[in-house]
């Protein structure tokens, strides 16, 4: 299941991280993605990385107490790739429209494909909740995108995870700091300066809002729902053994469905291990063997 496991380059991060909360992105980044001012979609930020000739747009969607920014060293390694990414609604820069559900995250991810790429072809690749919020739109619209690439985005109504996602606190920025600890470390939240802890606590209420998507009773899609190619990602760190399960569990459901695990790859793989993120965007689009139809 999930065919070979990929050996990890060698990526040396900007600054030691323990994973992509523990991480700085480089804001603006220089031949990288950078924030359009004005945004092209209101309170929405967007960011993008043009390139002459690109096989396909890129829309990458950050998951829970992250930024657009954190994709910057993927789409350096895309130069045959336009990429866009943007802060999901209150983070970061898109705070002003305040936390949002999935159905607005959905509703956003939708407008940013209809600017960045109204011709096609796309590849959305979702990290953790982007994930969700990517696999939810093309469940409910198959013509968004030709594939979707997503990395260790839970689904618990498929797979429950051993440990449940705790409900949200009453205190947005307690909760954002009690997130970073358990995700990251408590050594990592100390490294931070007092300006990256605030700007964490300050995308607290986006994190719990996300946090209540999580521990909803009903799916937001069903796994027959998806009629477009999705490459399921996971590392080999931790909680490996429940996305293993979890991309198992996709692919016996559905051949729109492939996975592969990355080796060495923790959950901020788009900051540590960039060249094999980007290595699997191109795969994923890549047009199937002619040997695949003989069979």
């Amino acid at each position: 299941m999930g065919g070979p496991r990929l050996r990890a380059a060698r990526n040396v991060p900007a600054r030691p991280t323990n994973g992509y909360l523990g991480s700085v992105a480089l804001d603006p980044t220089p031949s990288g993605l950078h924030y359009l001012d004005p945004s092209p979609l209101g309170a929405l930020a967007v960011a993008e990385h043009r390139v002459d000739e690109p096989r396909a747009t890129v829309v990458a969607i950050h998951g829970g107490l992250d930024r657009a920014s954190s994709f910057a060293r993927v789409s350096r390694r895309l130069d045959d790739f336009d990429t866009v990414a943007y802060d999901r609604r209150g983070y970061q820069r898109s705070r002003a429209l305040g936390p949002g559900d999935l159905a607005q995250h959905v509703a956003d991810l939708a407008r940013v494909i209809a600017w960045a790429a109204p011709t096609g072809p796309v590849v959305l690749c979702g990290h953790s909740f982007g994930g969700l919020v990517a696999m939810t739109l093309a469940a409910r619209r198959p013509d968004v995108a030709q594939v979707v690439v997503v990395y260790e985005s839970p689904l618990p109504w498929v797979v429950a995870r051993p440990s449940p996602t705790p409900a949200s606190g009453e205190n947005p920025a307690r909760e954002a700091e009690r997130f970073f600890r358990r995700v990251v470390s408590d050594a990592a939240w100390e490294r931070l300066s007092p300006e990256e802890r605030e700007s964490r606590r300050l995308d607290g209420p986006a994190l719990s809002a996300d946090l209540r998507e999580m521990t909803q009773p009903l799916a937001p899609f069903e796994l027959d729902e998806i009629a477009v190619p999705v490459h399921y990602l996971y590392g080999d760190q931790r909680s490996a053994p429940y996305y293993h399960a979890l991309a198992h569990r996709l692919e016996a459901s559905s051949a729109y469905f492939s996975s592969r695990e990355l080796a060495g790859a923790q959950h901020g793989a788009h900051l540590s291990h960039p060249d094999l993120l980007a290595r699997e965007i191109r795969a994923a689009l890549a047009p199937p063997s002619p040997l695949a139809h003989e069979h």
